[in-house]
Order: structure tokens, then C-alpha cells, then sequence
């Protein structure tokens, strides 16, 4: 049996993608002819795409395809169209209202997106969350058959070397607050910003905050971020932007805590990459933040900066507390086990398989 791949595009770095490359890894190393079919891609990755435009060679209604749902484009189109079977992983998308004062156009096409969800309701044979809180939009859309898939994580990749100039330039005896994701409205930057800045002023003068994530298109968003900083005449921030993987396990391996203020999460991959480091994690429980973080870390369920950062040097200074969070972040991690992940993707496409 074949079991294909369906996205808009494959980025360098980016989660879905790289859980797009793990899915095909296990595929294929179950026996089953599978490729991954694009519309856009980083360079970096073509050797691993077909066009979409080619699956036409390739359908067939004994397959099974797999659609990352994403915001409308022709290949969602196509999805419609070829008489294979099934199954949409839907990874969430951004409630619009976050971008409206800083990307018009973006909250225009996560409305859109948003809207389009109920328009496969009667086109899948399957429709997986990667998270429950993600499986029960799609059971509010009206989504009769669902399911939850979630990510299938390398997370071995991580031991690889960093990069040595990162690692000389921020291993300078700071205690390093960290925080990775896309430079966008819904992570609340400005919120972690907050907190970094009752730490330093009152706990930590001494440390500094590594915001690491593509900030490219959301350039009026990181002016107001910027804005703040001088207001709050705050020192030791630092805007990375977009990495390469082997910076990205620098910043990771000089970080000495990982927060999250973020306000939506679908699921919440640096969250665990974080636990795999051993970095303790304080998280504010947005989403399926605390869904995914399964037990693990510290889970904040209200917003108090002035306690966030309290909360930081507690954990700086009891080092039985930090042991203690970091072995819970450990066992947390069970769940996303590659081989268990992989049993559950596969007993879904059997399920599809036999209709």
C-alpha cells in the first residue's frame, strides 16, 4: 500500500515539517512505498518533495494520503479532488484576532483558514489532531470520524554538536532565560519580556533572555517588542531570528530555563524539546500546553509576572526543586516515544485502510 504526504509547503526547521520527514521515515520503514507532495519549499529541502502537481502519476483509491491542513491553497484543492483515501492532520490555526494590528493580511487568511475547516468535514475518511484540544475542533466543526496523532519527534537530534561561536558568545556566566518560537502576537513575547524584567531588576541582574525565532513579515511586531525594551530601559535581550539547526541546539544547550507565556498552542514542540535538554520549563497553560507537557514542568494558570520570575529564582536557587521538575519533565517524555507514536499512526492508516 502507499501512503502519501499532502502540504502547502516544507520549511527548514519547522515542526510539521520535520514530523512530515519522521512520518515518511516510519512509512517507509514499514514496508510501504511513501513521498511527500508540495507546493513550496526551502531549497534546503528539495531533495525530499515532489510537486503536487505530479501526484496526479501517483493516485490511486487504494492509497491512503495524508493532508497537513493548513491555510487554503491549491493543494487543498487537489486533496478534493483525487479519489484516494483520506486523512487530514489538522495542526491547528491561530485565531485571526491576534495579527490584527500587525498583519492584516495574515489575519485575513487565518479567518479564512479557520472558516475553511468545515469544508472537508464530508471529504476525509479521518481527521486527526495532533493534540486532544486540536481533536475537539475538528468534533465541533462536525468532523464525525476523529482521532489524535501526536507529533512524531526526533528528538536524537539534539545530541549532534552545536555551534561553538553561539556557545562562546552567550556561555558568559548569565543565567539564561529562553524562549523558542515564531515571532508572533499569540506567544506573547511581550509578556515574557515582562518577566524577564522583574527577574533581572529584582532577582538576577545577571542574566539574560534569548528570544529565538523568524521574525521575518512580522516586523511591526518586533518594533513594539523593541519599544517596550526601552521603556523598561531592560538590557540582555536578544533577537536571534531565524536558525540553523545547529545554533538552535547552542541556544539550548546555554539555557538555563525555558518560558512559555504563549496564549495559543496547538501543540507545543519546544516545549519538549526543552525537557529532552533538561532545561526546567515554566509554561503558561494556553491551548494544549498543558496537555503536552503530560505532567512535566511547571504549569502557570494564571498570568503574574512578578510571581513568574519568583517562581525562576526559586528553582535557581533550590537545586532539589530543579531536580525534581526536570525529573518529572523525563517521564513526561514516555508518551512521545518514537515507536509509540509510530503504533498509533499506523494502526490509524489500518483503520482507513479497510474501508
Amino acid at each position: 500500500m502507499e501512503v502519501h504526504q499532502f502540504a502547502t509547503s516544507l520549511a527548514y526547521g519547522d515542526a510539521i515539517s520535520d514530523e512530515m520527514l519522521e512520518i515518511q521515515r516510519v512509512l517507509r520503514e514499514n514496508g510501504h512505498n511513501s513521498e511527500i507532495f508540495i507546493r513550496f519549499y526551502d531549497p534546503r529541502m528539495a531533495k525530499y518533495i515532489h510537486d503536487f502537481r505530479e501526484y496526479k502519476k501517483f493516485s490511486s483509491p487504494e492509497n491512503v494520503v495524508i493532508f497537513h491542513f493548513s491555510i487554503g491553497s491549491p493543494v487543498s484543492k487537489m486533496f478534493f479532488r483525487i479519489p484516494d483515501k483520506k486523512i487530514m492532520i489538522y495542526h491547528n490555526i491561530t485565531p485571526y484576532e491576534y495579527f490584527l494590528d500587525y498583519h492584516r493580511i495574515l489575519a485575513r487568511e487565518c479567518y479564512k483558514g479557520r472558516l475553511e475547516i468545515k469544508l472537508f468535514v464530508d471529504k476525509v475518511d479521518l481527521a486527526l489532531g495532533d493534540s486532544e484540544f486540536n481533536r475537539q475542533e475538528l468534533e465541533k466543526a462536525g468532523y464525525p470520524n476523529t482521532g489524535v496523532l501526536p507529533l512524531i519527534l526526533n528528538f536524537e537530534k539534539f545530541n549532534e554538536e552545536g555551534n561553538p561561536v553561539i556557545e562562546r558568545l552567550f556561555s558568559n556566566g548569565k543565567t539564561t532565560v529562553l524562549f523558542v518560537g515564531r515571532l508572533i502576537p499569540n506567544k506573547k513575547f511581550e509578556d515574557l519580556i515582562k518577566v524577564f524584567y522583574f527577574y533581572k531588576k529584582h532577582f538576577n541582574p545577571d542574566s539574560q533572555l534569548l528570544l529565538v525565532g523568524d521574525y521575518r513579515g512580522m516586523e511591526r511586531y518586533l518594533a513594539a517588542l523593541q519599544t517596550l525594551i526601552d521603556k523598561l530601559q531592560l538590557r540582555d535581550v536578544h533577537f536571534p531570528g531565524h536558525v540553523e539547526f545547529s545554533d538552535l541546539v547552542s541556544y539550548f544547550d546555554v539555557a538555563d530555563f525555558y518560558v512559555s507565556m504563549s496564549e495559543h498552542e496547538g501543540f507545543g514542540v519546544p516545549l519538549l524539546e526543552a525537557f529532552y535538554k533538561k532545561i526546567p520549563v515554566i509554561a503558561f497553560a494556553a491551548g494544549a500546553v498543558e496537555e503536552t507537557i503530560n505532567g512535566g514542568g511547571v504549569i502557570l494558570h494564571e498570568k503574574d509576572f512578578i510571581r513568574t520570575a519568583t517562581l525562576i529564582d526559586k528553582l535557581k536557587q533550590d537545586k532539589n526543586l530543579r531536580e525534581r521538575v526536570i525529573a518529572s519533565q523525563l517521564k513526561a517524555l514516555e508518551k512521545y516515544k518514537k515507536e509509540n507514536v509510530a503504533q498509533i499512526l499506523l494502526q490509524h492508516i489500518e483503520k482507513v485502510s479497510v474501508k
